[in-house]
């Protein structure tokens, strides 16, 4: 979450006038994250998120992220639910951006995972993965392997200006992924985002899910790959098999894994870790100075990519994946 946006207190007045939460008490920008510009709202009946989408959000994929907000929320999933006005509708529009009210979640994000609270993890997405399978809309995965070469060829004259070799690196790795990437793997609606800063925690129990604004469809496995590169290496870049174990275990017990789900694994989570290792390329190189938010470094993602090159089987994220073992 950002600032990028300002709002005037003559326009979030006439804003917030169209919803039934009484008036305005106080509006407070929120420092983190990339993409949107977020205000902590305060009314006469509580707090909420003021959301304002900035323009790497396309606007036709808004009516996507609300709705299955909406929609998991309705099935317990923690997760924000969009407000909507008295005309029924939750997405309008302020200081010449769309917007969105949703609820408030109570909770911090942890600085430093826990074991116990990737189990927690691992238990919740299992519940959005299924509490996703009957929403009707659609998105396609802007970022998925398609998109990885297009992003790359944007910043491969400069690749080396970060680490010498890295564009040669980076070519060889997508040969294999686009050759070899997995194919027809359980799929449905995934986050795509879950990074510690999207979830939060009350008393070291999961209290919430945020930032809808990646999530889209695609394989299970996938989101899963994203998580064990999210949450499961410690600060020096050691894998931690422990956070793992507990991760994968927790989910699998809610929602079983299928053979070709884990034999996939390790190519998926080499696949995450080049998306994100691409995107932080992109926006390193990229960076405005004097920019409000500071980019996030792509050699980070290159270590753990190298992690997943030397994976062998499934064994190495901590689960048995012998077939009579699922």
């Amino acid at each position: 979450m950002a600032v990028y946006t300002e709002v005037s207190d003559e326009e979030l007045e006439a804003f917030v006038a169209q919803y039934d939460i009484a008036r305005v008490v106080s509006c407070k920008g929120i420092a983190e994250g990339i993409e949107n510009s977020n205000y902590l709202l305060q009314t006469e009946t509580g707090n909420y998120i003021l959301t304002l989408y900035e323009k790497r959000v396309e606007p036709a994929d808004l009516p996507f992220f609300l709705g299955l907000m909406e929609h998991l929320a309705a099935q317990g999933v923690p997760c924000p639910t969009p407000l909507q006005g008295r005309d029924g509708k939750a997405l309008r529009q302020v200081a010449g951006r769309p917007a969105a009210i949703v609820s408030f979640l109570n909770g911090v994000w942890p600085r430093r995972s826990r074991p116990n609270q990737c189990g927690q993890l691992g238990d919740a997405v299992a519940g959005l993965h299924i509490a996703g399978s009957d929403f009707t809309l659609t998105r396609p995965n802007a970022l998925s392997v398609n998109a990885w070469r297009p992003l790359f060829e944007s910043c491969a004259g400069r690749a080396d200006e970060v680490e010498p070799g890295l564009a040669d690196e980076i070519s060889a790795e997508l040969e294999v992924l686009e050759r070899d990437w997995p194919q027809d793997l359980p799929a449905g609606v995934i986050h795509a985002d879950l990074f510690p800063d999207n979830v939060f925690f009350l008393a070291d129990h999961l209290s919430g899910l945020i930032d809808f604004y990646f999530a889209c469809n695609d394989s299970f496995a996938y989101e899963l790959a994203i998580l064990l590169n999210a949450w499961c290496f410690e600060p020096d870049g050691q894998f931690n098999i422990t956070k793992a174990r507990l991760m994968l275990a927790a989910y699998r017990r809610r929602r079983p894994f299928s053979e070709a789900e884990l034999k996939a694994l390790p190519l998926l989570a080499r696949g995450a870790a080049l998306r994100f290792l691409l995107t932080r390329l992109y926006d390193w190189l990229n960076h405005v100075e004097g920019a409000f938010v500071k980019p996030k470094d792509p050699l980070e993602y290159l270590q753990k990519l190298r992690f997943h090159q030397s994976v062998r089987s499934p064994a190495a994220y901590g689960l048995d994946w012998r077939p009579w073992a699922i």
